[in-house]
């Protein structure tokens, strides 16, 4: 009896923090090349996983090396950065959309069903909460700015090529292995260590989502069918104040010291940024099974 092939899953910035998750996920069922600048930590390199290195804004080393056929792509490239574009904000926008322009271009798509592009809750900008896909966005970044292009950029792909493209547009995802700069590993650590830290005051309102509950919706997003071209909201829906956060935090750990209103809030900052997420529970079938008193315990066990 011939065996059952296994597809072929092409992950953009597999050694990131949700993409090692998702390669994870994805190992023993799918045949896996995860493609990033860096090579993965120990922390999140992932066995049976091919690995390959490759700088995406370099036209030439894309075309070199993506030679091969893909059933599905998944674009978590790039990384988070609020600068100005004074302040060379052009690398965001060459990072995010210069790269995947780069890999649209030399992707093969003779076999692909599927390409699901990570966006960005940024992609809102100040627009009031909850925020909903049929906003027009409102980028207030380079990072945003970037961000929106890509999404646009595949939809226009989708209604003139009929390109497979779907964008999810991620909140605040959080679990472990989440790199140390980022908040809530910032403030579990300080409190552990009954540190004294900065802290803004805290009133911003933001929506958290489990690690696990988004690849759960990007494994969704590959294999549901009659959903290109759409854009998806992947989030909790409630919203938590960065307050109550830190303060849950403390509760847990019983430690640390936050000095609230030591750093100001960022120029421009959403102050209500949380999400509706009832078309990916219309489409997708999909809502978050993780609740956030329950992942924070989770990541704060996976730092201890």
């Amino acid at each position: 009896m011939e065996a059952i092939k296994k597809p072929r899953l092409l992950v953009i910035g597999g050694t990131g923090f949700v993409g090692s998750h998702l390669l994870a996920a994805t190992k023993d069922d799918w045949q896996v090349t995860s493609i990033s600048l860096n090579p993965p930590s120990p922390q999140r390199f992932v066995s049976s996983v091919r690995y390959r290195q490759l700088d995406l804004t370099d036209f030439d080393a894309v075309q070199a090396t993506l030679v091969e056929d893909y059933d599905y792509v998944v674009n978590l490239g790039g990384y988070i950065d609020h600068r100005l574009f004074k302040d060379d904000g052009r690398i965001m926008i060459d990072t995010h959309f210069r790269a995947l322009q780069n890999l649209i271009a030399i992707l093969s798509r003779k076999s692909l069903k599927r390409f699901v592009q990570i966006g960005s809750s940024d992609e809102y900008g100040n627009l009031p909460a909850p925020q909903h896909e049929d906003l027009r966005e409102q980028p207030i970044s380079p990072y945003s700015l970037a961000k929106v292009a890509s999404t646009h950029f595949l939809q226009m792909l989708h209604s003139t090529e009929k390109f497979p493209g779907v964008v999810l547009r991620l909140f605040l995802t959080y679990g472990p292995h989440q790199d140390e700069r980022r908040f809530l590993p910032q403030i579990i650590k300080a409190c552990l260590m009954d540190d004294e830290f900065a802290a803004s005051e805290g009133n911003q309102l933001r929506d958290f989502c489990y690690v696990q509950d988004v690849v759960r919706a990007i494994l969704l997003a590959l294999q549901t069918k009659d959903i290109d071209g759409h854009v998806f909201n992947i989030a909790s829906g409630y919203p938590v104040s960065i307050r109550s956060i830190i303060e849950s935090v403390q509760k847990i750990v019983g430690g640390g010291r936050p000095q609230y209103g030591a750093i100001p809030y960022r120029t421009g900052e959403n102050m209500a940024l949380y999400a509706s997420n009832q078309k990916a529970k219309k489409f997708l079938s999909w809502c978050p099974e993780i609740p956030f008193d329950v992942g924070l315990k989770k990541i704060i066990a996976s730092i201890d």
